[in-house]
């Protein structure tokens, strides 16, 4: 998916200035990376909504400043401690020749369908997302996890997830780290004891000689 967001100079630096912008519903920005950094403004409406969408944390954004386009990645944000108002932002450039470091999300595919869920256990998700190395044309959205074959008391580890063409593995995560496990809880334990122990009083009692008089 190919996501373009506009944005325009922005002149006046400063707190007061930034104040300002606020109130007239812009957001104060800045772009950095290969360069100069460019100190840039946009719609604050604009970019709340599209910060909601997930492919707008995870993709290559094409930044239109009054006509310059060039790629970019969300780095940063900052919001209002309680109101829905997005402070700040920060984009970084990237080359198309470069590799970047990126936080991929998690898809979980056939929870419901997996051996492990029908049997009463409770999926966790270690992780929800994957750091990664690629080129940015590389960069998916999203990463997929098949769990329709988890059993009871299993994981999925960080090496058994198919990376998509031209991923690896980033960041601090080892091949061995959990990334879904799937258990059965602690109550669920104790009432199949009780009623594996109910089921078999009965039986006892069948079998249990009847007292000569």
């Amino acid at each position: 998916m190919k996501i373009e967001i506009s944005a325009k100079t922005r002149k006046a630096q400063g707190t007061g200035a930034s104040r300002r912008l606020r109130n007239t519903g812009l957001v104060p920005g800045i772009i950095y990376g290969s360069g100069e950094p460019a100190m840039i403004e946009l719609d604050h409406n604009n970019l709340y909504h599209a910060l909601r969408k997930e492919a707008f944390h995870a993709s290559i954004l094409t930044m239109d400043t009054e006509g310059k386009k060039e790629m970019v990645l969300l780095r940063d944000f900052q919001m209002h401690p309680f109101r829905q108002q997005v402070l700040h932002i920060d984009f970084e450039r990237v080359s198309a020749d470069k590799k970047i470091h990126m936080k991929v999300p998690l898809h979980f595919l056939n929870a419901e369908k997996c051996p492990g869920a029908k049997a009463g256990g409770v999926i966790n998700h270690v992780l929800n997302e994957l750091e990664v190395a690629c080129l940015p044309g590389d960069l998916p959205e999203f990463i997929e996890i098949d769990l329709g074959d988890l059993t009871l008391g299993h994981s999925i580890h960080v090496s058994d997830i198919k990376l998509p063409k031209g991923l690896e593995i980033a960041g601090h995560h080892h091949a061995g780290d959990a990334a879904v496990t799937i258990q059965v809880p602690r109550g669920g334990v104790e009432a199949a004891a009780e009623a594996a122990a109910s089921e078999s009083a009965p039986a006892a009692a069948e079998a249990k000689p009847a007292a000569k008089k």
